[in-house]
């Protein structure tokens, strides 16, 4: 998919699109009837060959299928093809692209009805007429994701594409179409799914986790049996799968942007995991360091958390393991949102860790120096003046009145 120019949406007159059977397809005609903001389009040209684009200038870019650049707007403009299964995953397709392939033929290889729509290229997106063989106008009304063709099963990562249009437009009232389900279902208990590599599951599960609403990918995949097979550390306990996907957009969006966004819904996610399970997982998905990390922080102001709910509420030793483990020593960005990750659960307990961090990390080993201290010595000291501010801090905030106290082991917030 390429960014749209005012030239792609209308200037047929194009001279090295000139005689040339061009469509607009897929995303760009769904959400333009739908009334979703697009920025991007997908273009099919009917009727050429790939002698035909480059004698034109077009430059190919596809290296399994036949995709080509306009040397002026850098849109990427694609055969009409079709493709046959011929191996396990995603990538067992042969492609056949010729003059011959309709604009039919190619629709229907697409994986849901309302993807598989196009528009002549002189007409304006979501106005003028439509192509649409398989319904995908008449789904739109209806609010239904449903495939197109049996053709579907043959590709395991439409599995997670449906997942992900249903995190997309759930707030829009979009359902699966059940003979669709059933279809994934299949899909699943065949295998298919599991010839899926890792780098495509989390590269779906991270456009998943940007859409409205990352809990319907989840929630889907698990009723499918794939989450099972995918992230299976996730489906050991529903219980705890149904408290993680409601805390999904429990998070300090004031503190991070939008791709951050993502990597701390992912965090929150699997929070409740060990923190074995966790590297275990980041492992599997090849999940980015900053994801996995920021799943280990997550893990640790819940554990942090959890502490502050026992009988005697939080200590010195707790929160002196959660400094530890986020590193507060050396990574002091790390604060603002990791002490706002603990307000979204508990304001009194961030209060709480906030004035710890201040006062621990204020420990200078600078001045341990000055005073003489060698080698481990200052290690010693650091760690002892260190324990010493966290006991001075909590001490002097369970003197504070009671508003302000984290947890006490009675149950509630104060």
């Amino acid at each position: 998919m390429t960014q749209t120019t005012p030239s792609s949406l209308t200037d047929s007159r194009d001279r090295l699109l000139s005689g040339l059977e061009v469509y607009r397809v897929g995303g760009a005609v769904r959400d333009a009837h739908l009334g979703w903001p697009w920025h991007e389009c997908d273009f099919v040209v009917v009727g050429a060959t790939v002698e035909d684009m480059q004698a034109r200038g077009f430059r190919p870019v596809g290296r399994d299928f036949p995709v080509f650049l306009h040397p002026q707007t850098q849109e990427e403009y694609a055969l009409a093809r079709t493709e046959r299964k011929s191996g396990h995953g995603y990538v067992g397709f042969s492609v056949h692209a010729s003059p011959d392939v309709t604009l039919e033929e190619d629709l229907i290889r697409r994986d849901l009805t309302i993807n598989a729509m196009a528009e002549p290229l002189d007409s304006t997106p979501g106005q003028g007429e439509v192509i649409d063989p398989y319904g995908g106008l008449a789904d739109l009304e209806a609010r239904v994701l449903r495939h197109v063709s049996s053709a579907f099963s043959e590709d395991p990562l439409r599995v997670l594409r449906v997942a992900r249009f249903l995190a997309r437009y759930q707030g829009l009232g979009f359902t699966v179409a059940e003979e669709t389900r059933q279809m994934m279902v299949a899909m699943v208990e065949s295998g298919e799914v599991s010839h899926l590599v890792a780098e495509r599951v989390w590269k779906e599960t991270e456009k998943a986790l940007g859409e409205a609403s990352p809990e319907a990918y989840f929630q889907l995949l698990d009723e499918l049996g794939a989450l099972a097979v995918l992230m299976p550390p996730l489906t050991r306990d529903a219980e705890q799968l149904t408290a993680a996907l409601a805390r999904l957009d429990r998070l300090p969006r004031q503190l991070v942007d939008e791709a951050e966004m993502v990597c701390w819904r992912m965090a929150r996610l699997v929070e409740h995991l060990s923190r074995d399970e966790i590297d275990a997982l980041a492992q599997d998905l090849r999940l980015p360091s900053a994801v996995r990390d920021a799943a280990q922080q997550a893990r640790l102001c819940r554990e942090l958390n959890e502490a502050s709910r026992r009988e005697g509420g939080v200590s010195a030793a707790d929160l002196k393991a959660w400094l530890d483990g986020v590193d507060a020593w050396r990574r002091g960005e790390r604060q603002p949102v990791l002490v706002a990750l603990l307000a979204v659960e508990d304001k009194g307990l961030a209060r709480l860790g906030n004035a710890v961090w201040q006062a621990a990390t204020a420990v200078s080993p600078q001045s341990l120096v000055e005073q003489g201290l060698k080698g481990a010595e200052i290690g010693r000291a650091l760690s002892e003046q260190r324990q010493q501010a966290i006991e001075q801090a909590l001490s002097e905030w369970q003197a504070m009145p009671e508003v302000h106290a984290p947890h006490c082991g009675c149950g509630h917030s104060h």
